[in-house]
């Protein structure tokens, strides 16, 4: 399914940037970017392998597009399957009624549990379902082509800025676009992956002032008597993979592409939001957010474009 892609002049006038275009994987019909590469897992295999039964640990966008691709394979195909979304018990309460009204299945549950990723990976081992993990299985990569080839519509892409996890996305587009592996796409853009203060294994490769930062929020946590775990909390709370299995790889992209990487706090990724809606009268996730704010850190760090700059927003 292709989604938005157009440009914003008033946004590009205020980051001083020549121009921007917002690439609106939130209107995916699966709910986010995600919904480009669970789908074709779930297919590829279903067909090569024959699995019914899928476990996924996720109380986002991930889940969002499993249940609705799941949903969507039993609706067209006489054999149906399963899945299991594992949630922790602290699930933001608005998430969570998200993802119980989307399903209509008998056969897709949810169940809160105390550790979902241990619990997704248990059932794995057992087979008793095949996991459902984009951050180790090199089959989510491509379902992020697809994506890649609408961007390359963009006449002269220069750049893209992608809000990062686990890196699968980057990883994906960079191969897309920089590797003979799938296609032979005319740009050659930039890839720059934005993560928070809060995590960021693989953009602290880049942004060394950016990783600095969370010392300094450690240390003034702690001067307020606040403990680790509350002072590494951000509002881009779908940034969480602090094992980044992918990082060799996607700092190999990033570099390769003549990107870089970002760390953005929680009041660059607030003003990233209120600048969107006051110059584009659209109202983003903070998660979709960092795309904006990773673009407007890198153009006040002195970073400039011949050509087009997209920033991802990739849903809730």
């Amino acid at each position: 399914m292709k989604t938005i892609q157009m440009p914003y002049g008033e946004l590009a006038q205020a980051l001083g940037v020549k121009d921007v275009y917002l690439k609106r994987e939130d209107q995916h019909k699966y709910g986010s970017h995600k919904g480009r590469s669970i789908p074709l897992m779930i297919k590829k295999y279903f067909k090569e392998d024959g699995k019914i039964d899928f476990v996924i640990s996720s109380s986002g966008n991930a889940a969002l597009a499993a249940i609705h691709a799941a949903q969507a394979h039993n609706r067209n195909n006489p054999s149906k399957i399963k899945l299991t979304v594992f949630v922790g018990q602290n699930i933001d309460q608005k998430k969570l009624k998200l993802l119980l009204l989307t399903i209509e299945d008998a056969k897709i549950k949810i169940e809160q549990v105390e550790r979902p990723k241990q619990s997704a990976f248990q059932m794995d081992k057992d087979g008793a379902a095949k996991i459902l993990r984009q951050s180790t299985d090199d089959n989510a990569l491509l379902g992020y082509f697809e994506l890649a080839e609408e961007l390359d519509k963009i006449p002269n892409l220069a750049a893209i800025f992608i809000p990062t996890s686990s890196g699968t996305t980057a990883q994906g587009l960079s191969e897309a676009f920089w590797t003979d592996n799938y296609l032979k796409l005319k740009n050659r853009p930039q890839i720059h992956i934005v993560q928070t203060t809060t995590c960021h294994p693989i953009a602290e490769a880049f942004d060394l002032a950016g990783a600095a930062q969370l010392t300094d929020t450690r240390d003034s946590s702690a001067s307020l008597g606040m403990t680790d775990n509350e002072s590494l909390v951000s509002i881009a709370s779908a940034i969480v993979d602090r094992t980044a299995i992918r990082k060799p790889k996607v700092v190999e992209s990033v570099k390769t592409s003549g990107g870089s990487g970002w760390i953005i706090d929680d009041k660059e990724i607030m003003e990233a939001i209120n600048l969107v809606k006051e110059t584009c009268k659209l109202v983003i996730s903070p998660n979709s957010a960092l795309s904006v704010a990773g673009l407007k850190k890198a153009a006040l760090s002195g970073w400039q474009w011949n050509g087009p700059v997209v920033c991802l927003v990739t849903g809730m």
